[in-house]
């Protein structure tokens, strides 16, 4: 068995509203930063998998992030996978 560590960032979709994001958007022309605009906020996921082979590993970490990590209606997700 081989030891894989992927790297997950999911965010919520373009046409999903970001309260969040809108927020934090807000708060950047507070703080002098007005060039920064559009912030989407999101969240990272790190996690080991151990699995054969990188294509198993992937297909794992796709089913994972489908089934568990990311809710599809509402965001979308994109993942690396590297062995260590």
């Amino acid at each position: 068995m081989k030891k894989f560590l992927a790297e997950i960032d999911v965010m919520p979709k373009k046409e999903i509203l970001d309260p969040q994001g809108k927020a934090v958007t807000g708060s950047m022309k507070n703080l002098g930063l007005s060039e920064i605009q559009n912030v989407r906020i999101g969240k990272h996921i790190s996690l080991e998998i151990e699995a054969d082979s990188s294509e198993t590993a992937n297909a794992k970490v796709d089913e994972a992030c489908k089934n568990l990590l990311a809710n599809l209606i509402m965001e979308s997700y994109s993942f690396k996978l590297e062995e260590v």
